[in-house]
C-alpha cells in the first residue's frame, strides 16, 4: 500500500512542473469553454480567473517543495500519524 501511495507524492521540481502544466492545460480548456459560453468581458474575466487559479496553485506546490527540502526530518508519513493522534 505504501508503494502505491508513493506514486502520488511530488518528489522533485520536474514532477511539480509537469503537474502545473497539466493544470494549465485544463484551465485553458475551461477558459475556452467560458469564452464560448459567455462572449464579451464576462468570458474573458472567467478565463483569467481560471488561469490565475493555476498560477496560485503552482506557486503553492513549488513553495511546498522548497519547504520540504528545508526540513529534511519531516516526512509525509510522520505528519499524517501526528494528525491522526
Amino acid at each position: 500500500m505504501r508503494k502505491i501511495a508513493r506514486l502520488f507524492i511530488i518528489k522533485n521540481r520536474i514532477e511539480a512542473f509537469a503537474i502545473i502544466y497539466a493544470l494549465a492545460l485544463g484551465a485553458a480548456e475551461r477558459g475556452k469553454h467560458y469564452l464560448e459560453t459567455w462572449p464579451g468581458y464576462q468570458g474573458r474575466l472567467l478565463f483569467a480567473a481560471a488561469m490565475v487559479a493555476v498560477f496560485m496553485a503552482g506557486a503553492k506546490i513549488l513553495d511546498a517543495l522548497k519547504y520540504e527540502r528545508q526540513t529534511p526530518n519531516a516526512k509525509p508519513d510522520q505528519a499524517q500519524r501526528a494528525d491522526a493522534r
